[in-house]
């Protein structure tokens, strides 16, 4: 579609409309480069975080990514079925458990992690160096605005 007639197309002026088609397009993007390592963006997220130093439970990993926490439970299952990840005791909560990472965790989550930015380097690549910095900064104050 040329940018003459996209101009004059409804909706072009609405923010959210334009931040969800570009969100729909980063996941798409972003679901393909996944697939060969068995992924898709919500149980790539939380092996990423799982990967993380940060032990974080399962509460948590729903608060940070903005999910149902039963949605979650589904996810660390499925990763923990693949030997990715592992509940593990928090050692401030006995009660609760926390999400690690496996070695093979982390190996997929560093393979997935390239696959991931190189799929990112294509969806922006209209943009340049400042412009993706820019961007990037932005979407953080709009993502974790209180």
């Amino acid at each position: 579609m040329n940018s003459e007639l996209r101009a004059h197309l409804p909706l072009v002026d609405d923010t959210a409309f334009l931040m969800a088609r570009a969100n729909a397009r980063s996941l798409a993007a972003t679901h393909d480069a996944l697939a060969a390592h068995g992924l898709r963006v919500r149980s790539y997220s939380v092996l990423a975080l799982a990967v993380a130093e940060a032990r974080l439970s399962q509460r948590d990993i729903a608060e940070y990514l903005w999910l149902d926490p039963s949605q979650v439970v589904a996810l660390v299952d499925d990763l923990q079925q693949r030997g990715l990840v592992a509940r593990e005791p928090d050692e401030n909560d006995r009660r609760a458990k926390v999400i690690v990472a496996t070695d093979d965790g982390r190996r997929t989550h560093a393979a997935a992690a390239l696959a991931v930015r190189e799929s990112e380097e294509e969806t922006l690549d209209v943009l340049d160096d400042a412009e993706r910095q820019q961007l990037r900064e932005l979407l953080m104050r709009l993502a974790f605005a209180a």
